[in-house]
């Protein structure tokens, strides 16, 4: 099984817990975007597809913020498949601080994901919120964990390699067949 690892805007730093999981664990691969700082949807989109087309259908992906619209724009206009997807601390396209560089991540499609998925919220989650994450989950038929109070779930939040979060993605790698 192949992991993809998706991080949001800026890409993530050495402390944050998605460098820990690809550092520990030799089949998860980061999908490098042309640019971190000034995403572009339609950019970041083909780098997932041509990724996925590497990678095959028994692939998950494990994507962090920006990257979680990232997974709901390419589900909407791929033909592969994948396995499930992880989908954490998702934030909201319409919301006031949501970073301007990011470019043609809203209108959010909110279709049902044609693969499981789980998504990971923070109550006091500045850039989506746990209503956003519920909405999001509804529409996507995804499995919601509410993780309490854990900011952005990012290295901001202190969670280090976050082996609580791995055990997410451990329950999707279980619950499906080969």
């Amino acid at each position: 099984m192949k992991v993809l690892i998706l991080p949001g805007i800026g890409n993530s730093g050495p402390e944050h817990w998605q460098s820990h999981w690809e550092q520990s664990h030799g089949n998860y691969t980061r999908v490098n975007q042309l640019s971190w700082d000034n995403p572009s949807c339609l950019e970041w989109v083909a780098s997932l597809e041509e990724s996925v087309k590497t990678s095959g259908p028994n692939t998950i992906l494990v994507a962090h913020s920006l990257a979680c619209l990232l997974v709901a724009h390419w589900a909407v206009k791929t033909n592969l498949e994948i396995r499930a997807a992880l989908l954490v601390a998702v934030p909201n396209p319409k919301s006031p601080i949501f970073p301007t560089e990011a470019v043609g991540f809203a209108p959010l499609p909110m279709h049902r994901l044609p693969f499981e998925s789980i998504i990971v919220a923070s109550t006091n989650d500045q850039y989506g919120g746990i209503e956003f994450s519920e909405k999001c989950a509804s529409a996507w038929g995804s499995c919601l964990i509410n993780i309490g109070e854990a900011g952005h779930i990012n290295s901001s939040s202190g969670l280090g390699a976050w082996p609580e979060g791995h055990v997410f993605l451990q329950q999707l790698q279980s619950n499906q067949t080969a």
